[in-house]
């Protein structure tokens, strides 16, 4: 190649970088809307829909949550539940809340699909009878660490609302709290997870 020809690539590839930077925008922030569905087993709190002296039972809940980006893949998801935690205190006096945060790295799988993955963290609050009583029986409040993690894909789409499904594993140790009969166990369970995503344009 002649210096000619050399100089003249160079002076193209400088004016075009600009160009090119400026393609790689920031990723937005995405909100949304999070149902899950599942089970656990539990010995220490009471679930609503199984019998007396069952240690667990299915689980469900809807959730908001926001997605925040770190890194072009790197995100810091806050969920926060809304429909058990309503639903509960109407219905049955009784509190179970469940907040968490997920930490997920992507790697592309096809031009259309993510894997997501990634560990939790979270906190679970209870108040309402132990599994060896009735709903109306004596409460007491309880709480503990959720530690869990995240694996799902993401189905990309171009438009700035897509759709995630994902499996959701958990454990959390529960200890009572100004509780004269000292409850405590543990908690473990998976969700299946469906979370509809709503890209916010940077």
């Amino acid at each position: 190649m002649s210096i000619h020809r050399a100089l003249l690539a160079g002076v193209v590839l400088f004016l075009s970088w600009p160009a090119a930077a400026q393609t790689e925008l920031p990723a937005p922030v995405v909100l949304g809307v999070r149902i899950t569905l599942g089970g656990r087993y539990d010995n220490v709190r009471r679930c609503v829909v199984t019998p007396k002296g069952t240690p667990g039972g299915p689980a469900a809940d809807v959730q908001f949550f926001a997605e925040v980006p770190l890194s072009a893949d790197l995100r810091l998801t806050f969920n926060l539940p809304v429909m058990r935690p309503i639903l509960f205190a109407a219905a049955f006096q009784v509190l179970q809340f469940e907040p968490d945060v997920t930490l997920t790295w992507r790697r592309r799988a096809s031009d259309s699909i993510d894997w997501i993955v990634g560990p939790s963290l979270g906190v679970s609050l209870h108040y309402g009878p132990d599994y060896l009583s009735d709903l109306s029986g004596p409460k007491f409040f309880a709480l503990g660490p959720t530690v869990g993690a995240y694996v799902g894909l993401d189905f990309k789409r171009s438009g700035t609302f897509n759709f995630q499904l994902g499996l959701h594993p958990y454990v959390t140790p529960l200890f009572g709290v100004s509780d004269p009969a000292g409850h405590k166990g543990v908690v473990v369970g998976a969700m299946l997870e469906g979370p509809f995503r709503f890209a916010l344009k940077p």
